[in-house]
């Protein structure tokens, strides 16, 4: 099939690498033309995935309008904040019959929308065509094809089987799901978790603490995704819990890892500055806060790592607040 990746980051590169790999005629989009340049002149992408090998089968180009125009299948791999704005740039040569794959793990801030819905929206694309390829996969091991697992989902299980055949490797296993919803938000969600965790890992915190707070951060992300409509068990799975520990516990998470910064008394502008990556869970953590308040769910961690990224709330302080609020009746829901 032919393929167009939006965005040439370290994911995007690796699942184009995976498509080239399967033989699907693939196409890698950037905006950033020195990136593009470099890549085509080395054939690795040295800011995002270095030392990766990029076969020449792969395209890369900067011209936006020509890949959606040949494309069957548009795989979505920008930040989450910029798809609104490149979607409005092609919604005119949206086709009926393309399929859209969604790697974004974002909620936009001032909607509160989740990416599919953001392609519903301004592209007019039935849900029926729209995927969303989530789970615990990090590029830098992907990439060197350490064995991975992750779920394709769409309101529409047959398209989510389709893009699961399309994706499918020995090393990158891919499961099919319907509940578009869960998978979207547990994927988007923790990375306000992996916020927290590495804000105990920068105060010095244990592993008991880490433990806790994976375990009672996946609740919250229940809670608010069963009242957006998702199931319950999808949390239990690859993007719920699956993607959690990944996110949480590893080297490689740049969400875990502005976190640390925090917890070590850094300033959030700063560490901003100095990331080549997105960390997509500082705007997710408005979005959750926003959700939460919205849906009047309870998520106190959620509700802490927003103060502590934007109110500069001490992280000793947070964790005070957590541990001392009145005693409870463990539940999953």
């Amino acid at each position: 099939m032919k393929v167009t990746v939006l965005g040439a980051g370290s994911w995007g590169t690796t699942l184009a690498i995976i498509l080239d790999q399967n033989k699907h005629e693939t196409t890698c989009w950037s905006i950033e033309t020195s990136d593009i340049e470099q890549i085509l002149k080395t054939r690795e992408n040295k800011r995002f995935l270095p030392g990766v090998f990029i076969p020449s089968s792969i395209k890369f180009t900067s011209s936006l309008q020509p890949t959606i125009d040949q494309a069957q299948i548009i795989v979505v791999a920008i930040p989450s904040h910029a798809v609104r704005s490149v979607i409005e740039k092609v919604k005119d040569q949206i086709r009926p019959e393309m399929i859209w794959v969604s790697v974004a793990k974002g909620i936009e801030n001032e909607t509160l929308l989740r990416v599919s819905q953001i392609l519903e929206q301004v592209g007019n694309i039935k849900s029926k065509n729209i995927a969303v390829l989530f789970g615990p996969s990090h590029a830098e091991e992907v990439s060197r094809e350490i064995p991975t697992a992750i779920v394709s989902d769409s309101a529409d299980l047959e398209t989510a089987k389709l893009v699961q055949d399309v994706f499918m490797r020995p090393h990158f296993r891919v499961y099919a799901n319907s509940d578009i919803t869960g998978v979207e938000l547990g994927g988007s969600l923790k990375n306000v978790i992996a916020v927290a965790a590495g804000i105990c890992d920068g105060a010095g915190f244990g592993d008991n603490t880490k433990a806790a707070l994976i375990t009672r951060g996946l609740v919250e992300i229940n809670r608010l995704g069963v009242k957006l409509g998702a199931r319950s068990d999808t949390f239990a799975g690859l993007s719920g819990m699956g993607d959690l520990i990944v996110t949480c516990m590893s080297r490689h998470s740049r969400n875990r890892y502005v976190g640390e910064q925090i917890g070590k008394g850094r300033k959030l502008q700063d560490i901003l500055a100095e990331m080549v990556m997105v960390a997509e869970g500082v705007r997710t953590t408005q979005s959750a806060y926003e959700l939460s308040r919205r849906e009047n769910i309870e998520m106190p961690i959620t509700q802490d790592v927003y103060q502590a990224l934007f109110k500069e709330k001490p992280p000793i302080q947070a964790m005070r607040d957590l541990m001392t609020r009145e005693s409870k009746i463990e539940d999953w829901g």
